[in-house]
């Protein structure tokens, strides 16, 4: 292994194993109680077999592989990675990755870069005498790959000094990206009402977060359109209740609508000046559609007096196939600024992975006014553009509970006649990357 990569990832996986303490690879045994809590001692939670068994979801009595980031569902059949263990009544899940990167972006606007990105996701769940509490910590230390984040042809958002946006840049996430509390109280066999706070955490508006669906989770590289979809996945500052009847979900948050600032080791200030809502169903186990809705105060750091209302839809598919999944996303963002202009994003992916290979693609078209800075000619033009990648990943298991995967990705570009004179006629990208990922 690069030395370089084993002095971020080993440590950063090995943090870990202090959160979850002793643990078992396997899922909890979701036909009985975990043999520290006696069948007959099981707190009134429903009659539903997954909250009598601590291995439900977070915000009702469904399995647990329909939660997706923050409070976001996928469908039930999706594969979940993680160690699974327990304390007394609390049920444990450890999840996390670590990349090592190589980055060439092509053509006059590109760059390269070798760098980390990283995320490890600690749970407690546990019953209550009426109802079950989760809690949940997401870290990175994509931190340490600098503010200016990695080379990512047409991508934009954020800052990293305050003054200039980041263009043709992905900004690296916070050193805490959730920490967050959710309380579930079941009305029915079939139903229940849910509050959840994070400081930071996730509101309810777009779709599972392309970093924790298995259609997008492979691929290194963040999507073009992510600030038309799910850019809202760290606020410092939510407040979401909601209710779960069955297969449908509704819900509305309260929360932070200022993205996180350059500053990526510490907490932003807490304010709670936004909304959303959300609707989701999973019509079968195989299925999940989700449509929200979000007034965005202020959500650019540089452009404070702008507002912002984002609409999303998105339809995820999961195949349960003989020695694996085949997952595909579909997901569309609107954003409407206030002033300013009102752009859409589209995105569809898919992967499909059996036994130790993943096959993984994304085709995305973006409308962006903010590739270029102020005083360029093109500066505020609104152009659509659009990006295709195609990766590979083969991953070998290194240890009971840990695999080392090699791969690589590489992407191309349809671009307006305008904008061949920044980024030339045909620039092609690629990365090439070795990821460590606790199975």
């Amino acid at each position: 292994m690069n030395p370089w990569f084993g002095s971020i990832g080993v440590p950063f996986l090995a943090m870990g194993a202090f959160l979850t303490g002793p643990v078992s690879a396997q899922m909890p045994d979701q036909s009985s109680p975990p043999a520290s809590v006696p069948e007959s001692e099981l707190p009134p939670l429903g009659t539903g077999p997954n909250m009598q068994t601590g291995a439900s979801g977070a915000l009702g009595d469904y399995p647990m592989q329909r939660d997706g980031s923050g409070t976001s569902w996928q469908p039930d059949s999706s594969p979940h990675e993680g160690i699974h263990g327990s304390f007394g009544q609390w049920s444990t899940m450890l999840h996390g990755y670590a990349f090592g990167i190589y980055d060439h972006q092509g053509g006059p606007r590109g760059g390269d870069k070798l760098f980390s990105a990283s995320m490890i996701m600690g749970m407690a769940q546990r019953p209550l005498d009426f109802g079950q509490i989760t809690v949940r910590t997401m870290l990175s230390l994509d931190p340490l790959m600098g503010k200016n984040g990695y080379p990512l042809l047409l991508q934009t958002g954020e800052t990293a000094n305050g003054i200039t946006p980041l263009i043709d840049r992905q900004h690296p996430h916070d050193l805490v990206m959730e920490l967050a509390g959710i309380y579930t109280a079941p009305i029915t066999d079939q139903s229940s009402v849910f509050v959840y706070a994070g400081y930071p955490g996730e509101p309810a508006l777009g779709p599972v977060t392309f970093m924790h669906r298995f259609s997008g989770m492979n691929d290194p590289a963040a999507p073009i359109g992510h600030h038309w979809m799910d850019s809202t996945h760290v606020d410092f500052g939510v407040l979401t209740a909601g209710f779960v009847h069955d297969r449908w979900k509704i819900e509305g948050s309260w929360f932070n609508g200022r993205e996180p600032d350059q500053y990526r080791w510490d907490f932003d200030p807490l304010r709670l000046n936004s909304a959303s809502g959300r609707i989701t169903w999973n019509p079968t186990d195989d299925l999940s559609f989700q449509a929200s809705y979000g007034f965005i105060k202020s959500p650019q750091q540089l452009e404070p007096g702008v507002n912002q209302h984002r609409v999303t839809a998105s339809a995820t598919y999961n195949r349960k196939l003989d020695h694996g999944d085949w997952q595909t996303t579909l997901v569309w963002g609107r954003n409407v600024d206030h002033p300013g202009t009102t752009s859409d994003a589209w995105l569809i992916e898919s992967a499909i992975g059996w036994y130790q290979h993943t096959v993984f693609l994304r085709a995305e078209n973006v409308a962006k006014d903010d590739l270029f800075l102020p005083g360029e000619p093109l500066f505020g033009r609104l152009f659509s553009v659009s990006k295709f990648s195609l990766g590979y990943i083969y991953d070998v298991p290194v240890a009971e509970d840990l695999s080392l995967g090699f791969g690589g990705l590489a992407s191309v570009y349809e671009l307006p006649s305008d904008l061949k004179r920044s980024y030339g006629d045909s620039p092609a990208s690629y990365m090439l990357f070795v990821r460590a990922m606790i199975m």
